[in-house]
């Protein structure tokens, strides 16, 4: 989900620069563009993983606390690991601490059992919670930064191609509309459905490649 309060081009990607001013707790405007960055993309892997939209909040904004405190200390070296991981790991212990959460507060609620001992079923409630540390949370991660990084460099190629041209190749390869059905809805060939998508796929491409080698 892209937030609307900012322009989607500018989503995608945070620079080295600006984890530099985050280092300055009180540059607001740097913390501020830095939540709209990844508010969308923390809240979307947590509802994927299993939370509600409360929970999904908390994890948000638990991130963010993680991510303030040991920003100081946050050397960037890309040669060593990216900050996309860095950042995966700070939302997968902060979905963890959710579900955690989630488990006791249902036990709480539904109390020790007359054959169980309330320490040990608390315990085997816990054990019970999904383990978000394994790999299927990476493979969420991944997908929603991708589609986020697609929604990017779509929003800045919108604005360099024909309208028309953008229109058709929206249609046909984002909405998966058969090439008769794209002809019929804008009353255009097939020679130009073709031209538009050999020429706004190619753009999209080298777009995708640069935003990819400004990603940290």
């Amino acid at each position: 989900m892209i937030n609307s309060l900012m322009p989607p081009d500018e989503l995608i990607p945070t620079r080295a620069s600006l984890l530099e001013r985050l280092k300055d707790p009180g540059d607001q405007a740097s913390w501020n563009r830095f939540y709209d960055i990844y508010h969308d993309l923390i809240f979307s892997v947590a509802r994927r993983a299993g939370l509600n939209a409360a929970a999904a909040n908390e994890v948000v904004q638990d991130t963010l606390i993680s991510v303030a405190k040991k920003m100081p200390e946050f050397t960037y070296d890309p040669a060593k690991d990216s900050f996309k991981g860095w950042l995966l790991t700070v939302v997968r212990w902060r979905i963890r601490d959710q579900m955690a959460k989630r488990a006791d507060n249902a036990q709480k609620r539904s109390g020790p059992t007359q054959d169980e001992p309330e320490q040990d079923t608390r315990t085997a409630t816990v054990d019970r919670v999904p383990d978000p540390a394994k790999p299927p949370l990476e493979g969420i991660w991944d997908e929603e930064w991708e589609s986020q990084l697609l929604q990017t460099a779509l929003a800045r190629i919108k604005r360099q191609v024909q309208p028309q041209h953008y229109q058709i190749y929206h249609l046909h390869v984002i909405l998966g509309q058969s090439p008769r059905e794209v002809a019929r809805s804008l009353g255009v060939n097939a020679a130009q459905i073709y031209l538009a998508k050999h020429r706004v796929g190619n753009l999209l491409k080298k777009e995708i490649q640069r935003l990819q080698q400004g990603l940290i």
